[in-house]
This record gives C-alpha cells, sequence and structure tokens, in this order.
C-alpha cells in the first residue's frame, strides 16, 4: 500500500508542476493592456461628453495602445498618461481603426487634435508642443461632439474628476 500511495503522490507531483508551467505560460503570454475604465470628461461649447476609457501608463501599455483591436466603440478610448509634460510623438502602427487623438495639456486644456488618423500608419504625429495625455477615442468623435483646442478635459491626471 505504501508504494501505491508513493506512486499516485508521484503521478500528482508531476501533474501539478505540469499545469503551474502551463498556467505561467498563459499569463505571461497574454496581450498586455490596460483593462479597467476609468470616466473622462470633456467641457465643449456644446456641453460635457463624458467618455469611458483606459489608461494607458506602464511603458508596455502605451507601446501596444489599441494596436490590433478592430474595433472602439462611441464613447470609449484611451488615455496615455506621459507625465511630465513632454513633446510627444504617437503613430498607427498596427493599430486598424481611424481614430481622433486629442493632446491634453498638464492643466486639462486640450492643447490640440490630429482627426481621422490613417490606421496602419507609421508616420508620426506630434502634439506639437508639451502635453501630459492623450486621448485616443474613434474617428470623428472631435467633430460629432465639437470637441476643440482649448476645451478642458476632466479626469484625476489633470487634479479633476
Amino acid at each position: 500500500m505504501n508504494s501505491d500511495r508513493k506512486t499516485i503522490w508521484s503521478a500528482l507531483k508531476g501533474w501539478l508542476a505540469a499545469t503551474l508551467v502551463i498556467a505561467g505560460f498563459a499569463v505571461a503570454g497574454a496581450p498586455v493592456g490596460a483593462a479597467s475604465f476609468q470616466p473622462l470628461e470633456i467641457v465643449t461649447k456644446n456641453g460635457v461628453q463624458v467618455f469611458s476609457v483606459e489608461l494607458a501608463t506602464t511603458p508596455e501599455e502605451k507601446e501596444t495602445g489599441l494596436m490590433y483591436r478592430k474595433e472602439l466603440a462611441d464613447g470609449k478610448g484611451m488615455l496615455f498618461d506621459f507625465n511630465p509634460e513632454q513633446e510627444i510623438s504617437m503613430w498607427m502602427k498596427n493599430t486598424y481603426v481611424s481614430l481622433d487623438m486629442i493632446f491634453i495639456r498638464a492643466d486639462g486644456r486640450i492643447l490640440r487634435i490630429a482627426e481621422n488618423t490613417e490606421p496602419l500608419s507609421t508616420k508620426i504625429i506630434s502634439s506639437r508642443g508639451p502635453a501630459r495625455a492623450v486621448l485616443e477615442v474613434v474617428a470623428g468623435t472631435a467633430q460629432k461632439y465639437g470637441i476643440r483646442p482649448g476645451d478642458r478635459v476632466g479626469h484625476p491626471l489633470f487634479g479633476g474628476k
């Protein structure tokens, strides 16, 4: 009986070790990306527009951004934090959805909007001045909601909501 227990225990340990290795590879191979959504408001002449955004703060999240996604719903987006305020350069490499890129200063004011960006392009899109963050939303959003440079963005990154 003692021999049977050793055999079963040995097999169980082997199975457990294999399961942990496979689980480790599954986690390590999981795509990197911001997961939790936060509210963000933009105060325009037309009123307050509310968005639900993923926050990209780590180098991996900022590098991946919205790459490989086939769609982005109206009212959703990704907010990239580039603290401290600096000249920011973005591109659309491996990004299938045309975007509006909204460059935001540290005080929460919109500096510049690059509208209707070209999917899959490696052309550099610059903030054209110091910015703290970039909000990426589906193309046409700025036009649809009347979002303009100078409008105020409300989010904890800028000392607001």
